[in-house]
């Protein structure tokens, strides 16, 4: 997974969120789709609003961020949320 790769989102009303992979892949359901389709194409997400879209991503950036920043032994990729397939 390269952190580099950028993943687009369109909620409801059709505002475009670009997030880094390692950001999007936080979602399941985000991971699941950009497997299936690639990250080319922007994710539709017609049940989502933009403001709780912009929440979940404020969430899941926080949560990589937090990992990546610590130094503790325990904090490995799968307590982080990033599990290996």
């Amino acid at each position: 997974m390269s952190t580099d790769t950028i993943v687009k989102m369109i909620p409801s009303e059709g505002e475009m969120f670009e997030v880094t992979e390692a950001v999007a892949y936080e979602c399941q359901m985000v991971k699941i789709m950009t497997e299936d389709t690639g990250t080319s194409n922007p994710i539709p997400l017609p049940n989502v609003s933009s403001k709780i879209l912009s929440k979940v991503i404020e969430y899941c950036k926080y949560h990589v961020e937090n990992c990546k920043a610590s130094d503790d032994k325990l904090a490995t990729s799968e307590n982080c949320g990033n599990q290996s397939s």
